[in-house]
């Protein structure tokens, strides 16, 4: 288990009451073209620490990220304004917004809370530089790290400012992802069964790597399972794969088979003739797959073969969706393993903005254990990767809070 030090922790020893508390939460939600927020989880996940600190009577700052902006030229569309807006609306309390905050410092009273623009507009926040970081601790007593999405950046704002700060801590946000991904990873009930889709081998062959030396059950799907098909002696057609990764594929295979573990291949498909929402779609046995077709999805005996596997699952770890679930026809592999994994008696944790685009379309969210927050963070956890977020706080876990 992640040894850091939790706002909780200061909360329950009365430390907060009076103190300035910064804290960086991961605002950075979806937008339409007038700038009008289209989806607010984060927002609504962020609440929480926003609310505790308030509540210790705490004087609190929040930042975040939004978009991709310039150092050092601010633009309108960069602005966290919005947020602002529906933060207010959420914690039921003005926000007001606060600009240029490094330099002109930051005013505000215990019990109010203020939020502080972009930090991707601050010059030297991506690079991590420790001028910018030794100014943004010196505006707080406490700086909490709650964004679980930007772990494994090691940014002014994630990284920089917990080494300078006078106390650095977890808030409630990123402390429930370690707990989640620690039980999930660190001592899972077996059997262990990871599901990893994507487009490509090549962005998660590491994560797999990994993965194939702690599961019992690598289940793979999309572009990637195509891969391990051909590894497997498997025509499919005109499908997505990476026959330069066959050797990967094959090794990793390896790895499960060595283990007593294993990468179930698909039994039957669903094809077409082309890519698109109005394609007929066909279930084939995998010998079936003609030249000229497309896998789009897993077929029924497939579903029905990873479900009962899903079922007899200690600990689910899930990550993409199978087939092409966006299109009607080619969504019922991913969503009986989804409704599998809904159903199961094991610890189930999902991330990645597909996999949760699927829980959304299912309506699944409530019978998920944990739903993660980071997609790039999810994944290097899932590799075994230490985050440099997570990391700055873990070495100021025995700070001196006197």
């Amino acid at each position: 288990m992640t040894q850091v030090l939790r706002l909780a922790d200061l909360i329950a020893a009365g430390k907060l009451a009076g103190k300035r508390v910064f804290i960086r939460a991961d605002l950075n939600v979806p937008q339409d073209d007038s700038g009008k927020i289209t989806e607010d989880t984060r927002i609504r996940a962020s609440a929480p620490a926003i609310r505790q600190a308030l509540d210790a009577g705490a004087a609190v700052m929040v930042t975040s990220h939004l978009g991709r902006p310039t150092e050092g030229a601010f633009k309108p569309e960069d602005s966290l304004a919005p947020v602002a807006e529906r933060l207010a609306e959420v914690l039921g309390c003005p926000v007001p917004l606060l600009q240029n905050w490094v330099e002109n410092g930051v005013q505000v009273e215990p019990g109010q809370v203020v939020l502080l623009e972009n930090c991707r507009v601050n010059v030297g926040e991506k690079k991590n530089s420790e001028e910018l970081a030794r100014k943004m601790a010196a505006l707080c007593d406490i700086y909490v790290n709650d964004a679980f999405g930007t772990a494994h950046r090691a940014e002014a704002t994630t990284y920089g400012i917990a080494k300078f700060a006078r106390v650095a801590c977890a808030g409630p946000l990123l402390a429930a992802e370690l707990d989640a991904l620690g039980r999930a990873l660190g001592a899972p009930n077996r059997p262990l069964v990871a599901i990893v889709a994507g487009s490509k081998v090549s962005t998660k062959l590491t994560i797999l790597k990994a993965l194939a030396e702690k599961v019992d059950q690598l289940i793979v799907g999309g572009g990637i399972a195509k891969t391990f098909m051909l590894a497997s002696g498997l025509k499919i057609g005109r499908s997505l794969a990476e026959p330069d990764l066959i050797a990967d594929a094959t090794t990793i295979i390896e790895i499960m088979k060595r283990r007593g573990a294993s990468v179930p291949i698909p039994l039957d498909v669903v094809t077409a003739k082309e890519f698109s929402a109005t394609a007929q779609a066909v279930t084939k046995d995998v010998a079936e797959v003609a030249d000229d077709d497309m896998i789009l999805d897993i077929g029924p005996r497939t579903a029905a073969l990873l479900a009962e596997q899903i079922g007899r699952a200690g600990t689910i770890v899930w990550n993409g969706p199978v087939g092409v679930f966006e299109i009607e026809a080619f969504s019922h592999g991913t969503q009986v393993l989804a409704q599998a994994i809904a159903q199961s008696a094991a610890f189930s944790i999902a991330g990645g903005g597909d996999t949760l685009a699927a829980i959304d379309k299912y309506h699944l969210a409530d019978k998920i254990d944990y739903i993660s927050t980071g997609g790039g963070a999810f994944l290097e956890f899932l590799e075994g990767k230490t985050l440099p977020a997570v990391e700055a706080l873990e070495s100021r876990a025995s700070q001196n809070l006197d």
